[in-house]
């Protein structure tokens, strides 16, 4: 396997990151970066605090040079969790701006202030390809969360794999504001576009007119990466705003993940700028395991077909593998391929039962449609409804709520039902809080579009979902409110 970064081994004056006050060719990124590798060189883990800045791409770049396993921190980490993760993984120092205020948790560990304008020498790469690159760790809703241990192979294998799924090339900018310590906004955000030798504008944080200003325009960009969230803004403002219209129509490649993308806001942004989002789907532990295919047919609601390299099955809860292609049977989604995690730090316990045989246990429920594509219905743990008799996903049912002119947000639950096993909960945002759709319209609305059993019994009306900093609904804050 090549190195990681090919565009550091002979660095140019091609701009290779920009974001705020700070713009980097690819001679200064690997100055600054060379800088920071020859600090920790040795050094066994370094913890890097992942604020929205130029900062943390420096010194993600310098460790993965430095060939010294990266664990990103989230800003935003309380207390608890920030001692679980620095127990757990023992980074030797955090890696961080001179201006960042750091929490009493990093107190113990040694600072290394990282510059972006720093003048070291450039560090050439010559960590083994299976050495672990980066610790990612999940956002522990079903416990403490989990150190993911992603190899360098890995990554690149990932990357590699939606370039070819992409026609990504050094020719690319990407525009994205996506926070920097996950898989999406880091490894994808700035890892990818770096590997391909382009160039990456970070906006620092979202806005609607930050996107218009770095995608419009000659030298403007040619990829946006975003969540739901994004989207759903950039659909909203999308009326009446010729400029924000041009500025999207003029991008090559609208890109959303971490979770699925509204059929409204794909057809209001598709209406307003004839591009089409792309959607992507993967998981910390997997990085990418498939894509829509940009330039085929739009297919709002699924997730393309699997990446090369990456093989994919559903499996039952009998263990017994489906070869159903009807966009109806449900089952887990397990892959196996380059793509996969190293294993979880520390918990051999926890890897070996995330594994059948050599096949990952994603947890995510799926259907396959008759020409392989993929399209989740939700996940294993929260979303699967067993209701009288029929095994419904969540995913489905909100998609069919979002369809409803009245409806800006939907989630759905389950919750114990003495006749059905368990009933249908839809908690849903209305438009119009003054006039709201009522419960029987809604679920007729859902009866109409898929089946009958698969209607909402009950409807709660929210002033707005709760989620995470991804964009992603917590549904377990809607269970637990009951």
């Amino acid at each position: 396997m090549s190195a990681l970064f090919p565009a550091l081994e002979a660095p140019s004056d091609r701009p290779a990151l920009s974001c705020g006050p700070d713009t980097l060719t690819y001679e200064e990124l690997a100055r600054a970066a060379g800088a920071v590798a020859a600090r920790i060189q040795g050094a066994g883990r370094v913890a890097v605090w992942a604020t929205p800045t130029a900062h943390t791409a420096v010194a993600v770049v310098g460790a993965l040079l430095a060939g010294v396993p990266a664990v990103p921190l989230n800003p935003r980490t309380g207390e608890r969790e920030l001692a679980h993760i620095l127990g757990d993984s023992e980074p030797t120092a955090v890696l961080a701006g001179a201006g960042d205020e750091l929490p009493a948790g990093l107190a113990g560990l040694p600072r290394i202030v990282v510059d972006p304008a720093a003048d070291g020498p450039p560090v050439a790469e010559t960590a083994d390809p299976a050495s672990p690159a980066l610790i990612v760790y999940t956002s522990g809703t079903t416990g403490p969360p989990k150190g993911v241990v992603l190899s360098r192979r890995a990554i690149a294998a990932s990357l590699d794999a939606l370039a070819g799924a992409w026609s990504w090339t050094a020719d690319d900018i990407l525009v994205h504001a996506l926070p920097l310590f996950h898989v999406h906004g880091l490894i994808l955000g700035i890892l990818g576009p770096l590997r391909r030798g382009g160039e990456v504008r970070h906006l620092g944080a979202f806005s609607v007119a930050g996107v218009a200003r770095e995608l419009g325009g000659a030298g403007g960009g040619t990829m946006l990466f975003g969540v739901p969230t994004m989207y759903h803004r950039l659909a909203d403002a999308l009326a009446g705003d010729e400029a924000l219209a041009g500025a999207l129509a003029g991008a090559r490649l609208l890109v959303s993940g971490s979770a699925a993308l509204p059929v409204h806001d794909h057809e209001r942004i598709a209406a307003a700028t004839g591009r089409t989002v792309v959607e992507r789907y993967g998981m910390t532990e997997t990085l990418m395991n498939t894509s829509v295919l940009p330039g085929g047919e739009p297919r709002p609601g699924t997730v393309g077909v699997p990446l090369a390299g990456v093989e994919l099955r559903l499996v039952d809860e009998d263990g017994s593998v489906s070869g159903a292609y009807d966009g109806e049977t449900v089952g887990e989604v397990q892959v196996r391929g380059p793509n996969l995690f190293s294993g979880y730090l520390n918990r051999p316990g926890a890897t070996a039962e995330a594994f059948d045989g050599d096949w990952f246990r994603t947890g995510d429920m799926a259907v396959r449609e008759a020409d392989g594509t993929v399209r989740l219905v939700g996940r294993k743990a929260t979303d699967l409804i067993k209701s009288g008799g029929y095994k419904i996903g969540a995913g489905e049912i909100e998609n069919a709520l979002l369809d409803h002119p009245g409806v800006r947000e939907a989630a759905v639950t389950g919750e114990p039902d003495p006749d059905l096993g368990e009933r249908i909960v839809a908690w849903v945002v209305p438009e119009d809080a003054g006039s709201p759709p009522t419960a029987e319209e809604l679920a007729d609305h859902v009866a109409g579009l898929l089946a009958p059993h698969k209607r909402p019994r009950v409807v709660r009306r929210l002033d707005a979902l709760p989620r995470n900093d991804m964009g992603k609904i917590l549904k377990k804050a809607l269970t637990e409110r009951g």
